[in-house]
């Protein structure tokens, strides 16, 4: 019997009783906490991950900060400026020189006299409110001075109260920036120096909480904000000062939410790191405010010189406001290309000054009425004067990283004298200009290069390395290598004289006709230019009228080596061939380098190493490094002094005659031209009492210039010498130099002689016979009379 079955038991389910409002709503309300703290925890769950990376990348901007900081936190270019100009009573100092001194140096033409920087003409004389600067040796307070003059000199230096003064230097002038790759150029100013309407403006216009926030002001955010949203676009920013100057000094222009986190950062870090003052003071000297071509002008100090010519302390208020309302668009708001809208910001800036309390209203009112009153033109930047700037920069690399010169703030003072910069610059603009004319040549065929010197301190007074001298470009006068020319002659010549034993001044030389063979076979027959033999002729005359024959067999006669050491002595660095035809000019020097060699010639025989810079001071006006006279007696004075009467003759009777006819009657000068193969380069190189200068002129494609050295560079030479030139030569000579009169024909002593001439001797040198025609006019009691009657004048 299967078994029997259990009844299952089914129990039936309770409905649940229905819940109650209030049960739902803590039910939500449950749910609500759980997710709650589940995000809480999730919130600082990714915060406690977050947290060490956050300090770490703050711990980075703070190093970022500090470290641009404490190592000089704006990068200042080496300032570069020319020689100051020294007045006393006697200087060679016209009434037009210093005119044009002052026009450089930006000086205005004010009758009251009022601000420093400003003359008026009074009589002959000029009176003058100088502006105080600091050089190498000292301070010169500002000043004001009258100046009368007399036939080119001063006459009387004075203050304008009548009390006599001995010497006053006007400020050198700025040159040139050496400028960072950036192109940045910035004068440095110190808070305390600036006048304090600029950080009244400043504070006004860009930042009224300043004094008042750490870095960020959320209330200028809320005002800017809101400004921007009622007018529809975007008029009013809210960043601080301290927040522009992070982003000018450490992030880069793009927009983005991570560069505005930097910023705020940043600010923060900046204003707790370092005082109001400092931060002010540094965004006085960083802000961008103007650009000049390829150079920006950043700070109040540069730009104060940019708009106004004068240093941002002498800046009255209108002036002050419109550098500040440059702040907010320098390109918008430029004065010189949107003048009416750099006044309406002026004014804006003024009126804000009116409101804060920071200005009396009628001062605001008296400054919106004023003219913009910037210079016409701004001042040049860094190549004012590129040629020159170029030879500063290749002395400076010898001492100095380029890294210091672009932003270590150093102060170079140079030799460079802008007068005689300006005139050899027109000299050789007008000179080729008048070459091409009569010559019929295109214009711009013609290039030239310059280098002027004062002859006894081998200062470097100028340096033109090409037509367009305001250009930068290929500086011919540093790098042009070219053959010299016949002004290889004077060497050659002075080794002959440096042996008064065997040679002097009135020594014969053979010129007649030549040929000599090289090792290969090949026959070198030199020849004068004028094709003519000119039989025997004085060493005096040959050089005097460059005579290849007789060069070219006086060097055989003394040896190529001993000619190649004289030019060493010279200066000459470069390789010479020992080669006869280095006699007449196969060596190849740029100009600079025959300037050193002339220079040489120019001082009596002291090789003095051409020099372009006198001092540096550091930012802080301490001296890092003087750069003195330096002198070496490399060659017997007196055979110097016999070269250069011989260079005498070359300007009154031999090559350089037509020197004539454009130097001023008594303008004594020693010179030498140099003609080159084919007539492609034309040289002079020359020097009277006190400059000495040589000139090239050619083509850079070296095709024939067609021009010999006194038809193409002595002319340019000359007009520099009219120009720059103020004291002859002078005809001292050494203690042991004789004159003697000398018989042209015989060359021995020629007293009464009628074709006799009066030669410098060394002593001992002079021949001691006398000519035939000396003997027979000392029997001629006439003649014994008219001898005794010119000793004695002589």
């Amino acid at each position: 019997m299967p078994p029997r079955s259990k009844k299952k038991t089914i129990r039936k389910r309770q409905p649940r009783p229905a819940k109650t409002a209030a049960a739902k709503k803590n039910a939500q309300n449950n749910d609500v906490s759980v997710w709650g703290r589940r995000f809480r925890r999730a919130i600082m769950a990714t915060f406690a991950l977050l947290l060490p990376s956050l300090l770490v990348y703050i711990s980075y901007l703070d190093l970022t900060v500090r470290d641009r900081f404490d190592r000089g936190h704006v990068a200042v270019p080496a300032q570069v400026f020319g020689r100051p100009l020294e007045i006393f009573p006697g200087a060679l100092v016209s009434q037009g020189d210093l005119l044009a001194e002052l026009d450089l140096l930006r000086y205005q033409d004010d009758a009251s006299l009022a601000r420093a920087g400003s003359f008026r003409l009074r009589g002959a004389g000029v009176d003058i409110n100088t502006r105080g600067f600091r050089s190498w040796d000292g301070s010169e307070p500002a000043q004001k001075i009258h100046v009368d003059f007399d036939t080119g000199r001063v006459e009387r230096l004075s203050s304008v109260t009548g009390a006599g003064l001995s010497l006053v230097r006007l400020e050198p002038p700025r040159i040139g920036s050496i400028l960072p790759p950036e192109q940045e150029d910035r004068v440095p100013v110190a808070l305390e120096s600036v006048p304090r309407s600029l950080i009244d403006a400043l504070i006004a216009s860009e930042d009224r909480g300043y004094f008042r926030h750490h870095g960020l002001d959320f209330k200028a955010i809320a005002r800017a904000l809101w400004a921007n949203l009622a007018a529809g676009s975007v008029v009013q920013g809210g960043s601080t000062l301290t927040q522009q100057l992070v982003k000018n000094l450490f992030l880069e222009p793009e927009r983005s939410l991570v560069r505005k986190f930097n910023e705020a950062i940043m600010a923060l870090i900046l204003e707790f790191r370092y005082s109001k003052e400092q931060i002010l003071e540094t965004y006085l000297n960083e802000v961008y405010l103007g650009q000049d071509g390829g150079r920006s002008i950043h700070g109040f100090g540069r730009a104060s010189q940019f708009y106004f010519d004068r240093p941002v302390a002498q800046l009255r208020l209108h002036e002050v406001a419109l550098l500040v309302a440059l702040v907010r668009g320098a390109s918008y708001y430029n004065p010189r290309r949107n003048p009416e809208r750099a006044e309406e910001r002026r004014n804006l800036v003024l009126s804000l000054m009116a409101e804060q309390g920071l200005v009396p209203a009628e001062a605001a009112r008296n400054g919106q009425a004023q003219a913009l009153g910037v210079s016409a033109e701004p001042q040049r930047g860094g190549e004012r004067f590129p040629a020159f700037m170029d030879l500063v920069r290749r002395q400076l690399r010898q001492d100095y990283r380029e890294s210091d010169l672009q932003s270590a703030g150093l102060r170079i003072f140079t030799t460079l004298d802008p007068r005689v910069q300006q005139v050899a610059e027109r000299a050789v603009a007008d000179g080729l200009d008048r070459l091409e004319r009569q010559r019929k040549l295109p214009r711009g065929e013609l290039q030239a290069a310059v280098v002027v010197t004062a002859p006894q301190g081998g200062e470097v007074l100028a340096v033109v390395g090409g037509r367009q001298a305001g250009f930068a470009g290929f500086n011919r006068a540093l790098d042009a290598v070219r053959p010299i020319g016949s002004l290889a002659k004077p060497a050659v010549f002075l080794t002959a004289l440096a042996a008064p034993k065997n040679y002097t001044l009135a020594s014969h030389l053979d010129d007649g006709p030549l040929r000599l063979r090289n090792e290969q076979g090949t026959v070198w027959a030199p020849r004068n230019y004028d094709r003519k033999s000119h039989g025997t002729v004085s060493l005096r005359e040959a050089l005097a009228h460059s005579y290849n024959q007789a060069t070219v067999r006086l060097g055989l006669a003394l040896g190529v080596d001993r000619v190649i050491e004289t030019f060493r002595k010279l200066g000459v660095r470069r390789p010479l061939d020992p080669y006869p035809s280095l006699f007449l000019g196969a060596a190849a020097l740029p100009p600079v380098e025959v300037a050193q060699m002339t220079q040489t010639m120019a001082s009596g025989g002291f090789l003095t190493p051409l020099r372009a810079i006198r001092e540096i001071l550091d930012a802080d006006n301490r001296p890092l490094q003087r750069y003195p006279l330096r002198l070496e007696r490399s060659l017997d004075p007196s055979a110097v002094f016999l070269l250069q009467e011989a260079l005498v003759a070359v300007t009154e009777e031999g090559t350089g005659r037509p020197l004539r006819s454009i130097l001023p009657k008594g303008l004594r000068v020693a010179g030498k031209t140099g003609t080159t193969d084919d007539l492609r380069d034309s040289w002079f190189a020359g020097w009277s009492g006190d400059r000495m200068a040589v000139v090239w002129v050619g083509r850079d494609d070296n095709r024939p210039a067609e021009l010999t050295g006194a038809g193409g560079a002595l002319r340019i030479w000359g007009e520099i010498m009219v120009n720059a030139a103020r004291l002859p030569l002078a005809e001292r000579a050494p203690a042991d130099i004789d004159w003697v009169w000398i018989d042209s024909a015989t060359g021995l002593r020629g007293d009464g002689c009628e074709k006799a001439r009066r030669y410098p001797f060394i002593e001992g040198s002079a021949p001691g016979k006398a000519a035939p025609c000396a003997r027979q006019a000392a029997e001629d009691p006439v003649n014994t009379a008219r001898n005794w009657l010119r000793s004695l004048f002589e």
